[in-house]
């Protein structure tokens, strides 16, 4: 598993990356002057390698646990985005031991809003979407399916030309992985009885630029959480680090300083 450590103690963080992308898309220079910083990439994401077979979010946990402690950091800080903060969560949930503290950004534990009818409209719409990425994906498209995916499920119209080139690369060479992902009967499903014993710091952030079927994830989750606080940034959508990387790593930088 590929990692890169920068920066300095006194706080360690750790940063697990959504779907399709990877470190070098999760990498903020101000956070090295304060922090001793090690974004991964996750198995089957870039510079990290996979075993054959089906893979599982059971062992995207397992290998960020062992990160952790392989490197003798706990407790340390984790923020995740995406996929990456579902399994932060999952972390929290198992190995509370080994955080500090936790930064989520829109989580897609869908499965926390089956039971919600008022929201079933949008889940439908998001299981279309993301169903017509993952064909596409299967078909051999990878270009057109990684665009779709931005277009259609995370960023809206008009957003991947706005994408560097080398991050438009990077998610197409990781589509692969998505396929994989969503293959997962565990992928999006999470208990909050999991996350009521979580008592450490935790900020569930939002854009407000981002899909409306987030919200009502955080809320539940924010609801669950003995200290957890929401902050939505504005201009931001799904992948702040990529639209609003200042405003991102600003709001982090400040609420680990609250909490240190």
């Amino acid at each position: 598993m590929n990692s890169k450590a920068a920066g300095r103690f006194p706080s360690y963080w750790f940063t697990a990356h959504g779907i399709l992308i990877t470190t070098g898309t999760c990498s903020f220079p101000v956070w090295s002057t304060l922090f001793e910083f090690s974004p991964y990439d996750r198995r089957g994401h870039s510079e990290s390698t996979c075993p054959p077979g089906q893979g599982s979010v059971r062992e995207d946990v397992a290998d960020l646990a062992a990160l952790i402690q392989d490197l003798g950091l706990a407790p340390a800080w984790v923020a995740g985005n995406s996929f990456g903060a579902s399994i932060a969560l999952r972390l929290a949930a198992e190995r509370h031991d080994l955080l500090r503290g936790l930064i989520v950004h829109e989580p897609p534990l869908f499965a926390l809003l089956a039971d919600d009818s008022a929201v079933a409209p949008m889940l439908e719409q998001v299981r279309q979407r993301v169903g017509a990425v993952v064909e596409r994906i299967a078909s051999g498209d990878h270009a057109g399916a990684a665009e779709q995916f931005v277009e259609t499920v995370v960023l809206g119209p008009g957003s991947w030309a706005q994408l560097s080139p080398e991050y438009q690369k990077i998610m197409m060479d990781n589509a692969p992985t998505f396929l994989d992902e969503a293959k997962d009967p565990e992928q999006l499903v999470f208990e909050l009885e999991w996350i009521k014993e979580f008592t450490r710091p935790a900020l569930l952030t939002l854009g407000d630029q981002s899909p409306p079927i987030f919200g009502p994830v955080v809320g539940k989750l924010a609801e669950a959480m003995p200290r957890a606080e929401v902050l939505k940034f504005p201009g931001a959508g799904h992948i702040p680090h990529a639209t609003r990387p200042d405003v991102y790593a600003k709001a982090i930088i400040k609420f680990v300083r609250t909490h240190s």
